[in-house]
């Protein structure tokens, strides 16, 4: 079992919604995170934000931290130079304590996005907050326009090979790297486009796999299904 996080928003934010739950909360999942653990031979599980992830994650088998928006910068020592994509300060604090119980019983994370920054700034990392060329928002998600390069010996070299061509949709990058973890993949102009715990099985990407054509074959689900399965 794979525990997948989420995001919530207001029924207001919601198109088509009725105006009688405009204050009603929404947990949102992008169903191609799901979709690439049951591909990969995983059962995926939606973490609410309501549960308590010390109740809950020692009860998975693995967990996939999700894109989003921006983490709350007050978490990495700044003030917001950005107002690109508001902090969701809920999600932050719910996973960052997904990624402590997690870490307590050495349960497998995989993060994608967003994720790879919450795993980051957990670690007492930081980031830079306003990359616009790295945005790709005017551009298909479905589309790989450029590429990344792994070091040698690392998880994401294993599973991927010496180079891949990827998406991007995000706005900020890695900047000082968190306490344990590695560098293990960049983008061109030498951006952290992987991260891997140097201690645990953790390992994040920058870009979208799930987004991309070739998801059904991606090795990252594969990795994090095969990890958790070693579990049982």
């Amino acid at each position: 079992m794979i525990g997948i996080t989420g995001r919530r928003k207001k029924g207001d934010q919601l198109v088509g919604n009725l105006d009688v739950l405009a204050d009603f909360a929404v947990d949102l999942y992008y169903a191609d995170y799901g979709r690439g653990v049951l591909e990969a031979g995983g059962l995926p599980i939606h973490i609410p934000l309501d549960v308590d992830p010390a109740e809950l994650v020692p009860r998975l088998d693995g967990v996939l931290l999700t894109g989003g928006g921006d983490v709350d910068p007050q978490r990495y020592g700044q003030e917001s130079s950005t107002d690109a994509f508001p902090p969701e300060p809920l999600r932050d604090e719910h996973e960052c304590a997904v990624l402590d119980a997690a870490y307590n019983d050495r349960i497998p994370v995989a993060g994608i996005c967003r994720g790879l920054q919450i795993i980051n700034i957990q670690a007492g990392g930081t980031l830079h907050q306003d990359v616009p060329s790295h945005a790709g928002f005017d551009s298909p998600v479905t589309t790989e326009w450029h590429d990344v390069a792994f070091d040698d010996d690392t998880v994401l070299g294993g599973i991927y090979g010496p180079y891949l061509r990827v998406n991007s949709l995000h706005h900020q990058t890695v900047n000082e790297v968190g306490r344990d973890l590695r560098v293990t993949a960049r983008s061109g102009d030498d951006s952290v486009e992987g991260l891997e715990h140097e201690n645990l099985p953790v390992v994040a990407v920058q870009w979208h796999p799930e987004m991309l054509p070739t998801r059904a074959g991606d090795p990252l689900f594969s990795w994090l299904v095969s990890e958790a399965s070693s579990l049982r």
